[in-house]
């Protein structure tokens, strides 16, 4: 990992600038996923606050989970089709830049001060999110020469931290500025930051690699024909069921419900359909077998993480005291921890991972993606000890508690993220390359999907609640010794990828 900080004497020799050692093309996607990451994190911190505020939506707190998770489903739902439209029509470079357009415009709306309005800027925003997500980690994989370029998975953690300095800064600004002086103010600064990030991919394009330009399996024009026609229809069908549930005042109670779904079914769809694809090798079949394992592991460690921007922050604008050594902050300010942190702990347990693959001790993908699942685990259950003091005291608690555990939350996400978008890169059947990484991204879905349908109307269950919480921690070490057990058999299937 320490060669990945230094610039690549190879490179400097040559005359060729790099990125920290890394390919010139690494920067421009660093700083765009940066920007992208600022306007998208700066809405989440503020989405479920602006949801239950008295001056915003004035929602109970079991609605706005509904929809929160409802929107964050979409948003990786989306990144499926995103993948495809680059396979099939655009290639990845073009529809990150049509993707970060729809973005703007979706943000723009949602600065309109017009509740009719509100839930089609989070649309927009999804489908330009979902765009963009995929094929932008996809871009970053292009960048290096094959699985078993030795920069590659360094460059993915510079990738990745560059997410967490737009995500770091966008409660910050966005969250304040949406708290304390304007909501909508708070979202038209989201459309700034994407619009910087989009200028900036534009100007850097040229230091991409000539592959992100590549349509990999090309669409005939009797299929683009069949897509166009089939995405009118199921847009009318959208447009026809949406605008009968505003007319009839059931927007809320019934609209999240095909979306969370849908974030059920089509990942099992999805997955079940790459298996029966008989033009894949016996080789990308096995690897296929060994990456569902990983996708379950990640759907269960989603459904608990994503609560963050939820369960936590709701909890943490009612429950906490929001003052630290006399100061009292936001509360969309604990939506920061998580990328401090990541900044702080990624190049620790990158050189970490490092030290011990040195000497023949690194963990495998399947017991890091278990160790993850447990720290999830333990991060709920820190979080059930302010829950019943709540509930015995009905005070208010330190806000430390909620640091604890986005702290604990962190170590486990990066033993998990990072690690699953590299090796979603080293298994994607060739076929499949851009839509495998939305794939990855539906494992978000999924878990968000879940907590979407526990909180709707039709069940309700309260996920701010010690029952509930208690019940994800043990769902969660359950999921961790499991994947723990069956590591030798996920790495048998695996085969050259490590």
């Amino acid at each position: 990992m320490a060669s990945s900080l230094t610039k690549d004497p190879s490179s400097a020799a040559g005359g060729e600038k790099t990125f920290f050692g890394h390919p010139r093309g690494l920067a421009t996607l660093f700083m765009t996923e940066m920007w992208e990451r600022y306007s998208f994190y700066g809405m989440k911190a503020l989405l479920p606050l602006y949801l239950i505020a008295p001056g915003g939506m004035h929602m109970n707190a079991t609605t706005a989970t509904t929809i929160y998770s409802a929107y964050m489903a979409m948003v990786y739902l989306l990144a499926m089709p995103g993948g495809w439209m680059a396979d099939r029509f655009w290639g990845p470079r073009k529809t990150v830049a049509i993707g970060g357009a729809v973005v703007i415009l979706g943000h723009i709306t949602l600065a309109v001060p017009n509740s009719a309005t509100f839930f089609t800027g989070l649309a927009l925003v999804a489908l330009g999110s979902g765009l963009l997500k995929a094929n932008i980690s996809t871009m970053v994989g292009h960048l290096y020469k094959g699985p078993e370029d030795p920069r590659r998975d360094g460059g993915f953690t510079l990738f990745y931290i560059g997410i967490n300095v737009g995500a770091f800064l966008a409660p910050l600004s966005i969250g304040t500025v949406g708290e304390n002086v304007n909501w909508h103010f708070g979202f038209a600064l989201a459309a700034v930051g994407m619009a910087l990030g989009l200028a900036q991919f534009m100007l850097g394009t040229r230091h991409l690699s000539p592959e992100s330009d590549v349509v990999a399996t090309p669409a005939t024009e009797q299929e683009k024909s069949s897509a166009l026609r089939k995405g009118l229809i199921w847009l009318i069908v959208a447009a026809v069921f949406y605008g009968l549930l505003g007319i009839t005042g059931n927007f809320v109670d019934w609209g999240v419900l095909p979306i969370t779904l849908a974030g059920l079914v089509i990942p099992v769809a999805v997955l079940v359909r790459m298996k029966r694809d008989k033009e894949l090798t016996s080789t990308e079949q096995s690897k296929l077998s060994g990456y569902i394992w990983f996708f379950v592991v990640a759907a269960v460690f989603w459904m608990i993480y994503d609560q963050n921007g939820s369960t936590l922050s709701i909890f943490g604008e009612h429950s906490t005291t929001n003052t630290l050594l006399g100061f009292h902050f936001p509360t969309s300010w604990y939506q920061s921890l998580n990328p401090i942190f990541v900044m702080a702990m990624a190049p620790v347990l990158a050189s970490a991972w490092l030290w011990l693959n040195k000497r023949g001790k690194e963990p495998s993908t399947a017991v890091k993606f278990a160790s993850s699942l447990v720290l999830i685990g333990v991060s709920f259950a820190v979080f059930l000890i302010p829950l019943l003091d709540t509930a015995a005291n009905g005070g208010k608690v330190s806000p430390m508690w909620l640091v604890a555990i986005y702290f604990i939350q962190t170590v486990a996400e990066l033993c998990l993220s990072p690690v699953g978008l590299s090796v979603t890169t080293k298994m994607a059947p060739a076929k499949y390359s851009s839509q495998m990484m939305g794939v990855w991204f539906l494992a978000v879905t999924a878990g968000d999907s879940v907590t979407g349908l526990l909180t709707s109307k039709q069940i309700g269950v309260n996920l701010d609640n010690t029952g509930a919480v208690a019940f994800e921690v043990i769902l969660a070490v359950i999921a961790g010794v499991g994947i723990w057990m069956y590591r030798r058999k996920v790495s048998q299937h695996m085969g050259d990828v490590h």
